[in-house]
């Protein structure tokens, strides 16, 4: 991600879960950039990576 289009795309995708209070985005230059969910149950990694695809993008592997 690297514009405040894709932050939103993913932001509004996260959204849609009604458990999820807030989504922050910190873009990076190189396009691998760090999102951060706040919710009131723990989603898993299946979750928040099907939310990414469907705006359109995918998660890094985990270092």
């Amino acid at each position: 991600m690297t514009c405040e289009h894709c932050v939103r795309s993913v932001t509004e995708e996260l959204a849609a879960y009604p458990e999820v209070s807030t989504v922050t985005v910190s873009l990076t230059p190189d396009g691998v950039s760090t999102v951060t969910v706040g919710s009131s149950r723990p989603l898993g990694r299946e979750e928040i990576a099907a939310a990414i695809a469907d705006a359109g993008y995918r998660l890094a592997p985990l270092s």
